[in-house]
């Protein structure tokens, strides 16, 4: 925390910095086993979803 900083601004900041390292969404990847099927058809899934906006703003 800065000097006189408020604690929800604090706060606040802290979520975002967690957020944005992916510090949650990785624990709450490891919570069960997942099979390297079910990753490797998850990260396919994120690819073709990451491809499918990429042809889509190409053009602007």
């Amino acid at each position: 925390m800065k000097k006189g900083e408020p604690v929800d601004r604090a706060l606040r900041r802290l979520k975002k910095k967690v957020d944005r390292e992916g510090t949650l969404k990785e624990v709450r990847n490891h919570r069960h086993f997942e099979k390297p099927s079910e990753k490797r058809r998850r990260r396919m899934k994120v690819a073709k979803f990451n491809a499918m906006l990429a042809a889509r703003y190409a053009d602007v």
